[in-house]
């Protein structure tokens, strides 16, 4: 009894989906390496590494085993009281990687709870130390995720529009650039020296959900100097750019300094099994630690430092230590740009991005995020067997770090056919 389509519409409920528009939905029933198979056997490459999460590639043996050597060991077990070894190495290994300054590691299950545990920590952090802030700054066009706290900091009105009353007090500036960065600079310190900011929050480099809008460190760099000095901490959202993508371990790699919070998640465990961390510094850990039990952080999931997925993460670790996997990143971010040379050209182009193995171009048509033509292009592209998701005219790939020249032509053909295509309407 397949007919999986058919047996989908009785009960499952699917995210970002207007079922009355879009009622069936494919079944996929394996995947290996870069590619996705349906149930009728045709393969798809996975251009967007499922959404950032598969960078190693789908069922990479040397993951998929070490998951299942921990699963004969220890498979769950509360991380209240308790502790195992997956997690402690875990934590020694990605405090040896992470930005300078950050030494304590918190668990929680998904990148929008990650970014909620940042949010409480900052006005924790103030409020323990007897100071009263409760106001956050983030960036215009952000998404940190879509839990309460984290659509609060986002600013995609298609996910918060029916939430809006309910959410967080929230100031936001919009993403600095050459042409407003000084009056940007100066609205920014206004805000820091008449209200009580307790954290400035950003998606470091590159705003993922924005249709992969990139801006300068430097500008990143000025902005985070202004909130530590005014005392608000810096927290960077990392859950899409982290392990790799941005062709250092983390986009905060590139920043001079790096932030106080750093919020993990997606490729963190391969794609394997949910998890997410909230990283900081210990001097923010410093304002929780006291004899006074309700200085404590009262924040805890069932599955927080489940050992399948710390196991998966240890292997994802190790296999992005290698030399293999480095010059591969190295190898996409190069075939990224002479690509992006080649297509700028195109009349159906409006723009281009690179950054690591992250690229994207913005197509010379105007259209909403949801709207027809980015539902054409799905169609279009899944025709070809490649899986992209474009977002409203934008077209971005971040494929698997294991992907072969071969598949990566194959996607960049399947991109000019879609140019060639929509010139001839």
């Amino acid at each position: 009894m397949k007919n999986y389509t058919e047996r989908d519409k009785k009960h499952l409920w699917h995210p970002l989906t207007q079922h009355g528009l879009k009622p069936d939905h494919l079944p996929l029933v394996r995947a290996r390496g870069s590619y996705l198979y349906d149930d009728k056997g045709k393969a798809y490459i996975d251009g967007i590494s499922s959404w950032y999460t598969c960078m190693y590639g789908h069922c990479n043996p040397e993951i998929t085993s070490r998951v299942k050597q921990q699963l004969d060991q220890l498979d769950q077990v509360v991380f209240s009281g308790f502790t195992h070894p997956p997690a402690i190495e875990l934590s020694e290994k990605l405090v040896e990687i992470l930005p300078g300054g950050i030494n304590k590691i918190f668990f929680s299950d998904n990148g929008s709870t990650s970014v909620d545990v940042a949010i409480k920590m900052a006005l924790q952090y103030h409020f323990n130390r007897g100071e009263k802030r409760n106001k956050i700054v983030a960036l215009e066009n952000a998404f940190h995720g879509d839990t309460f706290g984290a659509m609060s900091v986002s600013g995609l009105s298609v996910y918060n529009g029916p939430f809006e009353d309910f959410l967080l007090e929230i100031e936001r500036i919009p993403v600095p650039d050459d042409l407003n960065m000084d009056a940007l600079e100066m609205r920014f310190r206004q805000i820091l020296e008449d209200q009580d900011v307790a954290a400035f929050i950003f998606e470091p480099l590159v705003q993922g959900a924005a249709a992969m809008h990139m801006y300068p460190a430097a500008h990143l760099e000025v902005l985070m100097e202004l909130a530590r000095s005014h005392g608000a901490l810096t927290i960077a959202d990392e859950v899409m750019t982290g392990f790799g993508k941005t062709g250092r371990n983390f986009a905060s790699d590139y920043l001079k300094e790096g932030p106080d919070i750093i919020c993990l998640s997606k490729s963190l465990t391969a794609g394997v099994a949910p998890m997410a961390l909230t990283c900081c510094s210990q001097n923010v850990f410093d304002a929780f630690y006291d004899k006074e039990v309700s200085k404590g952080f009262f924040h805890g999931h069932t599955y927080s430092a489940n050992p399948l997925a710390c196991a998966a993460a240890l292997a994802g670790m190790d296999l992005l230590a290698t030399e293999t996997i480095q010059d591969s990143i190295q190898r996409i971010a190069e075939r990224h740009l002479q690509f992006e040379a080649e297509v700028k050209k195109h009349p159906m182009v409006k723009s281009t991005r690179s950054l690591g193995v992250i690229f994207a171009l913005d197509l010379d048509i105007e259209t909403e995020r949801y709207g027809n033509l980015r539902d054409r292009l799905y169609r279009f592209f899944m025709d070809q067997g490649v899986f992209l998701r474009p977002l409203g005219n934008t077209i971005y790939l971040l494929p698997p770090f294991t992907i072969t020249e071969e598949e990566l032509t194959l996607l960049y053909a399947s991109i000019l056919n879609c140019l060639e295509m929509l010139s001839h309407e």
